[in-house]
């Protein structure tokens, strides 16, 4: 199949190019921008006037709950909520049922994926062996399977041996371990610490939850060389601490999920178990920090942390509903609010659109193979992985609006701006608003 773009405005955040332009593709992969042959005949034209065209999404944090919801088909709505928001690859955590701490189940799951053809889907194999914290799993036969790397999800190591033999023996094969900073004990509650949750009498997890983390993490980062992914930093301490880890030169990254880049405690109101999340929403100095930090690249991704949530789990009592919210349709449009801010929490519309490709597919880096020159970004002869989207369009959050099978997020009923028009997978229309 060979496809046109014709009379888009092209964006590359990778490379600054930004103008309006025509795009050719061909056998999956980006033949030309701008300077397209003359001989050139596409089997489709697609008019993106008054459209931006740039690459794909990437998406660090979106959970499929599969393999264990299979009978739910659970897989194909969630991956075409990803085409829906023009995320065309996404990394899923190993919480899953059963957990992903074996090659066959990842084998099994990324070849579902591919036979849909709507998002490139990079597992992350599980840390220790059912999460349990105890034994470490075959990291070198899951690499092989196809994890990206390796991560406890939302389970916090009780051990900091068990931490600390882990981040030796990644770092021994290049491995990249994924952390959310949480202490064990103090990381129990439903809410952030403060007034608020004082008030609500909700159980809170204090910034030093996060904070303890931290430093048990860089030390042992210190003592083993491992490259370190943090996810879903949550704190203006957190954030200081990440900062100057980075400045002192470890291998690190971050991210931050879309729910703290615009929400606060606040936004529970009155007990909304759609705001219960984890980690829990802070206050508006911390989603200043954030905001600040994603800006200036000391947060370097913006993810979706998509959580599809049934009804009969969120619908209850706020300190007994399940955590998560669904986010893979929000992504793009909260990364385009985001950066359409006024100073100071605003940071221009690059910069937004490089925190949900570049940036993200920068933290996978090597574990991408093949595909790490061209992913997250625009690269003649590189993979045709485009996201196509109408910057004027508005749009509102309500659940009928949304192709997951999690209906429930803080932002419903909010107007947000954005909306993806075509998604194309190595040179595959994926999705098309009708």
């Amino acid at each position: 199949m060979k496809i046109s773009i014709i009379n888009g405005r092209v964006i590359d955040p990778a490379t600054g190019f930004d103008k309006k332009a025509d795009v050719a593709i061909a056998a999956g992969r980006l033949l030309a921008i701008e300077n397209i042959a003359p001989d050139f005949t596409p089997n489709r034209v697609i008019d993106a006037t008054g459209c931006i065209v740039m690459p794909g999404l990437v998406d660090l944090a979106a959970r499929l709950r599969e393999p264990g919801h299979e009978h739910e088909r659970m897989l194909e709505s969630e991956m075409a909520a990803a085409a829906a928001g023009g995320v065309t690859s996404l990394v899923c955590p190993p919480d899953t049922d059963p957990v992903l701490d074996e090659p066959g189940l990842v084998e099994m799951l990324k070849f579902r994926a591919e036979k849909l053809h709507q998002a490139r889907l990079f597992p992350l194999g599980a840390l220790t062996r059912g999460l349990a914290g105890e034994v470490l799993t075959e990291m070198a036969e899951l690499t092989e399977a196809g994890c990206v790397g390796f991560s406890q999800a939302e389970v916090a190591l009780q051990s900091t041996q068990v931490l600390q033999r882990a981040l030796q023996y990644a770092a021994t094969y290049g491995y990249t371990v994924w952390l959310r900073p949480q202490e064990l004990h103090l990381g129990k509650g439903v809410a952030a610490s403060g007034p608020l949750a004082t008030r609500l009498g909700l159980s809170g997890v204090p910034v030093a939850a996060e904070t303890i983390a931290l430093h048990t993490i860089f030390e042992l980062q210190k003592a083993t060389g491992a490259r370190v992914h943090l996810c879903r930093i949550s704190s203006a301490a957190g954030i200081a601490l990440v900062r100057q880890a980075k400045a002192e030169g470890l291998g690190l990254s971050c991210d931050v999920s879309i729910n703290s880049l615009h929400l606060t405690d606040a936004d529970i109101g009155f007990f909304d178990s759609r705001a219960r999340l984890n980690p829990p929403l802070r206050q508006q100095r911390d989603r200043d920090a954030i905001r600040a930090a994603l800006a200036d690249g000391t947060i370097d991704a913006l993810v979706s942390d998509h959580t599809p949530v049934d009804e009969d789990a969120k619908v209850l009592p706020f300190a007994e509903a399940e955590a998560g919210a669904t986010g893979l349709e929000l992504l793009l449009s909260l990364a385009v609010k985001w950066g359409e801010a006024s100073a100071p929490g605003g940071a221009g519309l690059r910069r937004a659109l490089a925190t949900v490709t570049q940036a993200p597919a920068a933290v996978l880096g090597g574990a991408l193979g093949t595909l790490e020159a061209s992913l997250g970004r625009l690269v003649p002869g590189g993979v045709a992985d485009l996201c196509i989207f109408d910057p004027a369009a508005r749009w509102t959050v309500t659940p009928e609006a949304l192709r997951s099978q999690g209906k429930h997020t803080p932002f419903s009923g909010y107007e947000l701006p954005a909306r993806v028009r075509w998604t194309l997978v190595g040179g595959t229309v994926a999705f098309e608003q009708k």
